[in-house]
């Protein structure tokens, strides 16, 4: 209102208000393209936090870049990868998310042994250290079930590769990933 008056002040005292009108048009039409980016990141943050689909503290890979989620806002997420270096994502130019501790995790198995060696009896071992691990109190409590053997999974140049997952509570995969491959290491020497 305070503007249309000034305007029809100025026409009164005979100033011409029509460039003014276009500079404001042109002015307008600046800040409204210098906005969209803007608007277009406030919009995704909102919805990503409006579907939970990562929060800080998550392990995420955000458009190709893997770390720890240390904050989610409208505008932006920001991760810390391995080398704890700050990556900083604008919400409006991510293309593709992948939450890796979303309610549970899982750590997948290739363990390639030798064709010589009885698939069945490698399996049997290896679902015996699984439960072996389950039972103690430092890896049992984060482990949320027993593992699942898929089975034989490719023909190597030297090996078979049998697939197997253990199911881990958020962010847990890892730990449990290690300690059971040494105790898989101790038990393949045992069984020969």
């Amino acid at each position: 209102i305070w503007l249309i008056l000034l305007m029809l002040v100025l026409k009164q005292l005979g100033i011409d208000v029509a460039p003014i009108i276009a500079g404001a048009g042109i002015l307008g039409l600046a800040v409204g393209f210098g906005a969209q980016e803007l608007v277009r990141d406030f919009i995704s943050g909102f919805f990503m936090l409006l579907e939970n689909q990562v929060r800080a503290g998550d392990v995420a890979v955000v458009n190709g870049t893997g770390g720890l989620v240390e904050n989610v806002g409208l505008r932006t997420i920001v991760l810390r990868d391995l080398t704890g270096t700050v990556h900083v994502f604008q919400n409006g130019k991510i293309n593709s998310i992948s939450n890796m501790t979303k309610e549970w995790s899982a750590i997948v198995f290739d363990i390639g042994v030798a064709y010589k060696e009885d698939v069945d009896q490698v399996m049997k071992v290896m679902a015996a250290v699984d439960e072996e691990l389950r039972a103690t109190e430092e890896f049992g409590p984060q482990i949320l079930e027993p593992m699942e053997l898929f089975g034989v999974d490719a023909f190597g140049s030297s090996e078979v590769v049998i697939k197997g997952r253990i199911k881990t509570k958020p962010i847990q995969q890892w730990a449990v990933g290690r300690a059971y491959r040494r105790r898989l290491k101790y038990a393949f020497d045992e069984a020969g």
